[in-house]
């Protein structure tokens, strides 16, 4: 084999070796040290910059001039790249790799929720009562769901006790008794308890869980909280529940609820750090043997697109960018740091989490000696399709993972640090 390709191929496996560096840098200091989330997303976000600079003007650039305004390996190459990382990040995130680093936990939780606002606007449009308000207005409930699980035999509902909320079957069963005497089995989207929130009325039943289960639950005090700040829908209720049941009832079977929920809108909800923190602790506590796996692969998701570019902007080469190693190297270290505190808190130890780690920089580093060797021969499209099929998925990494933490803890910080990083790329690109 020509000496020449080796020698470049070795080179970029070393560059790619010192910008993917920074995340065992990262991943120790956020183990040991843990800066302020400000910082770090200050980092993150000059990284980001820095990295948009670089694809710009180190692959995508340099292929215009290559392909003297040839769009069409550039254009299907970004796209391809973008999609292509898409798609395989959702289906890592399926896996358990949403628990790589907070964002991707973040964005998983708040799709969670929003399952739960569905499925409690659609269960409450089956009650007669409700599905006469206005949806808009019973939409501010969902807010003020919870979550509960509960053991097999765990008494729900017991006889006798006042009503002080609603509960909806999210998974199990739960059965119904009075008096020692079977009267129904609840399930999935089933919902006990509703009247609670309007009179307040003694519990006429038993509810216990059959096996575990997962519920909803709403309590009274929150409903009365909305009612006395919204003289509209206080209105409402009261004029409602004076009506005859059986007009009510009449009424909501003519009710979509499926319509009627999406109508309501499902809002937005952002977790907060505590509840991340939490949904990182019960995530170790399953002890599920695909978690870890999950979470190495979408770290390894994160790292292919750095690998590829590094290799495509080698591809002829015995020496990197400059502005696209500082960029690399420096998004590179919160990224780490971020997810390490993540891990921790999941009980992972520092000897896994350092060789989880380990890994990745070493992969890394040969996937962008081979890209170099494999393209190095290669006709100018197709070396213009990689290193478009590179950028587009190192895009799409971005702007689906590191810019959206970035601002989440950096907030205002986040405009100027990514234009600092910008422009410092740009800068060392004109310096030479």
């Amino acid at each position: 084999m020509d000496p020449l390709a080796i020698s470049q191929a070795l080179s970029a496996l070393v560059f790619g070796a010192l910008s993917a560096g920074s995340l065992l840098l990262g991943a120790w200091t956020g183990i040991f040290l843990k800066p302020p989330p400000r910082v770090s997303a200050a980092v993150m976000a000059f990284g980001a910059g820095a990295l948009f600079a670089a694809l710009s003007l180190e692959l995508i650039g340099e292929a215009v001039e290559r392909l003297h305004g040839n769009f069409w390996p550039i254009g299907l190459g970004c796209v391809a790249g973008g999609l292509l990382f898409v798609t395989l990040d959702h289906l890592v995130n399926g896996a358990g790799g949403f628990l790589r680093k907070r964002s991707t936990l973040s964005r998983r939780l708040r799709a969670d929720r929003r399952k739960d606002v569905r499925l409690l606007l659609e269960s409450l449009a089956k009650v007669p009562l409700f599905a006469s308000l206005p949806p808009e207005e019973v939409r501010s409930l969902a807010d003020q769901v919870t979550r509960v699980r509960c053991d097999a035999g765990t008494p729900v509902i017991r006889t006798g006790e006042p009503g002080a909320e609603l509960y909806l079957v999210e998974s199990g069963r739960l059965e119904v008794s009075r008096g020692g005497a079977s009267l129904a089995v609840l399930g999935p989207g089933d919902m006990v308890g509703e009247m609670a929130l309007l009179t307040g009325e003694t519990r006429t039943a038993d509810v216990t869980t059959l096996e575990a289960a997962v519920l909803l639950t709403l309590r009274k005090e929150a409903f009365d909280r909305l009612l006395a700040a919204n003289p509209r829908l206080r209105e409402a209720v009261e004029r409602l529940s004076g009506q005859r049941r059986e007009a009510l009832e009449k009424a909501a079977a003519t009710v979509d609820p499926a319509a009627w929920a999406r109508k309501a809108g499902t809002g937005d909800w952002k977790p907060s750090s505590l509840e991340l923190d939490e949904a990182f602790a019960q995530a170790g506590g399953k002890k599920k043997g695909g978690a870890p796996m999950g979470i190495w692969l979408g770290i390894l998701l994160d790292g292919v697109p750095e690998s590829a570019v590094i290799g495509a902007s080698m591809i002829g080469a015995e020496k990197a960018s400059l502005a696209l190693i500082l960029g690399l190297f420096i998004a590179n270290y919160p990224e780490a740091l971020s997810s390490a505190v993540g891990m921790r808190k999941m009980g992972m130890s520092v000897w896994k989490i350092t060789a989880l780690w380990g890994s990745i920089v070493a992969l890394t580093a040969v996937g962008a000696g081979i890209g170099n060797l494999a393209f190095r021969s290669a006709p100018g499209e197709l070396v213009a399709l990689f290193e478009s099929l590179a950028a587009g998925s190192m895009l799409a990494m971005l702007a689906e993972t590191m810019m959206p933490e970035a601002y989440e803890h950096g907030g205002s910080v986040t405009g100027m640090a990514t234009i600092l990083g910008f422009v410092s790329a740009v800068f060392l690109r004109v310096a030479g």
